[in-house]
């Protein structure tokens, strides 16, 4: 039974085309994977469905009814629910509060905060995080926390339809097996979902049809089952992506660039230490609250060591304080895992985001020089592959994986010989990774020193020449990629024999 019907869709912004004739089918009950680059329209069909966005063209309908939504109050009560890629939640209200939102039990008319902690542990219960109290401001909670809030939200409306716009984009396996499992249960209950991911294998796993987008346009469509993965990304691309992980030669007897030893910053960051050597991409695993951000957010001073030793080439630095200012004076470039609160200024261009941390490289005399700046960024716009109108417009306006390009860009142009990514490729699709990998190794080749933190474990074997895992705050020895298999990686985080501290 067809549940939601699409047909022509179209959507512009100003000159922009985002949507030029999208057309889907939704069965009641199923799962239905939406595919495509970034830019290719994903997003901005889900805030159709949702009522954010009116389209300009095209046909809508929801059980056999017309379905034109004026506003999202009005796609709720039509029964679809929405999860977004960039989470939007009230962070000064209680983790209970945002996921009963709208839904709250009352009691003779009053809040009944009793009954709306009990209902959403429940839900949260599902997800087996204790740690994450019904009661505890949002704002107060990890992103990957934050992320669970929000599925739990669409999960307690019990809407007819959900949406899911990357939900998995924050989380570690773990939660992801048991979003799987309650994406399931849902769909035997009747509940049909629209999942956007941008790993393939993802959607092998919960999807049972799929539509791909690209440029605005559904240009494939039909049963997960019966294509091939090579099938959907060049359907995705337009072209087939050969190999995702460039080819490298791991370096020999590199000098040390960076050298750290049992940096500690309570409570998450225990102790850790590694060397990191010129040329070298050395991955970081672990599971999430392990502490692996907090080192990297501690090398670059946004969080307080209070012990340890930091030698950046050669020369001691302070742990214990300093500035992430001072840091980039060092040559150390950081890309925070929350490119939206901390990677960017949103409300700046393109061109300003990527020239903010080397604007001596636009400038003369302290002036700066606006069309070198404009020359300078239109050619890393081009080499990074950002969609964009051009340097002047503003990085807000861009979709989620083209502002992580802009944030990746800026390292690039920061020119550092240190690189800190922490969740490089979150939200980017598969075309743009395999270009994403091989700017890093390009940086890799020309001598700078890269940090890599992921938890996606086919990212840290395809790029990384030496691995190490995090788990409760301590980091293990950085061994050979060689040396480690994807079950002693897990092993280690989770506290198996691999997590003794390296020296």
């Amino acid at each position: 039974m067809t549940i939601l019907n699409l047909r022509e869709i179209k959507k512009h912004f100003g000159a922009t085309t985002a949507l030029n004739g999208v057309d889907l089918d939704l069965q009641k009950g199923e799962v239905h994977a939406l595919i495509g680059e970034n830019g290719a329209g994903k997003s901005t069909l889900m805030n159709v469905l949702f009522g954010a966005l009116r389209p300009d063209g095209g046909t809508m309908t929801l059980n056999g009814r017309a379905y034109a939504p004026g506003n999202t109050l009005d796609s709720r009560m039509s029964g679809i629910s929405l999860i977004h890629q960039e989470l939007l939640l009230a962070p000064h209200m209680s983790a209970a509060e945002n996921i009963l939102m709208g839904n709250e039990p009352r009691r003779f008319g009053w809040l009944d905060r009793g009954a709306m902690n009990t209902q959403a542990r429940k839900v949260l219960d599902s997800f087996d995080h204790p740690e994450i109290d019904p009661e505890a401001k949002v704002g107060s909670l990890s992103i990957a926390a934050q992320q669970i809030v929000e599925i739990c939200r669409a999960i307690a409306a019990r809407s007819e339809i959900i949406l899911m716009d990357e939900p998995t984009s924050s989380l570690p396996r773990d939660d992801v097996r048991r979003l799987f499992a309650q994406i399931r249960r849902l769909s035997a209950e009747g509940i049909s979902i629209i999942y956007i991911s941008h790993f393939l294998e993802e959607i092998r796993e919960v999807a049972d049809t799929f539509t791909v987008l690209r440029d605005g346009k559904s240009v494939a469509s039909g049963k997960i089952a019966d294509v091939s993965d090579d099938y959907l990304i060049s359907n995705m691309v337009g072209r087939s992506v050969e190999k995702l992980f460039p080819a490298r030669e791991h370096p020999k007897d590199a000098e040390t660039v960076l050298d750290v030893i049992e940096l500690s910053a309570p409570p998450r960051l225990k102790s850790a230490s590694f060397e990191l050597k010129r040329g070298e991409i050395l991955g970081i695993a672990g599971l999430m609250g392990s502490g692996r951000s907090e080192l990297v957010r501690a090398l670059f001073c946004i969080e307080t060591a209070v012990s340890g030793s930091i030698i950046l080439n050669g020369k001691t630095i302070h742990a214990t304080n300093g500035s992430p200012a001072a840091r980039i004076r060092q040559g150390v470039g950081y890309l925070s895992e929350d490119r939206k609160t901390e990677g960017l200024a949103l409300a700046l261009s393109i061109g300003d985001n990527l020239t903010m941390t080397r604007y001596s490289a636009c400038s003369r005399y302290g002036w700066l020089n606006l069309g070198k700046q404009s020359d300078q960024a239109e050619k890393l716009i081009d080499d990074v592959g950002i969609k964009a109108q051009d340097a002047a417009q503003k990085v807000a306006a861009l979709s989620g994986g083209n502002q992580q390009k802009v944030a990746i860009a800026r390292l690039i142009y920061q020119d550092a010989d240190v690189l800190l990514l922490d969740e490089p490729t979150r939200g980017i699709d598969i075309g743009s990774k395999a270009q994403v990998y091989r700017t890093i190794a390009e940086c890799a080749e020309k001598g700078k020193a890269v940090l890599l933190i992921s938890s996606y474990l086919p990212e840290l074997f395809g790029m990384c020449d030496r691995l190490a895992v995090m788990s409760r705050g301590r980091l293990t020895a950085a061994r050979p990629i060689s040396d480690w298999t994807p079950e002693s990686a897990m092993r280690a985080a989770i506290g198996g024999n691999e997590t003794q501290t390296a020296n």
